[in-house]
């Protein structure tokens, strides 16, 4: 079993950064790839960004190429997701996952987090 909790969350102006944290536990962290989802109300959940267990293989979505950021610290079990250059369009609550490969299927990911929610202000 793996518990992944999300923090980082709130409100920003369009333009501004926000940092969301996951932090895993349960399971060894170090072998997953980490995923970042979002879904915003009336939409499927999406895709975002996902990153290998040594961290050399990245994939983004690419609505975030160039503004985002996902990284890992395999000693503290934590993955983040670095948001630059927000927009309204980027408000959603975002959830980690934990898998076994990089897909950007939501069904390819085994574990969950709560979500944490990010708004962004025009």
């Amino acid at each position: 079993q793996v518990q992944l909790v999300e923090s980082g969350g709130g409100l920003v102006q369009a333009g501004g950064s926000l940092r969301l944290s996951c932090a895993a536990s349960g399971r060894t962290f170090s072998s997953s790839v980490m995923g970042w989802f979002r879904q915003a109300p009336g939409k499927e959940r999406e895709f975002v960004a996902a990153i290998s267990w040594s961290g050399a293989v990245r994939d983004y979505k690419d609505f975030v190429k160039g503004r985002f950021t996902i990284s890992r610290d395999n000693a503290k079990n934590t993955a983040f997701l670095q948001m630059n250059s927000l927009k309204p369009e980027d408000t959603a609550v975002y959830y980690c996952a934990v898998g076994s490969a990089i897909r950007r299927r939501p069904e390819a990911f085994d574990y969950w987090g709560q979500g944490t929610q990010v708004t962004v202000s025009s």
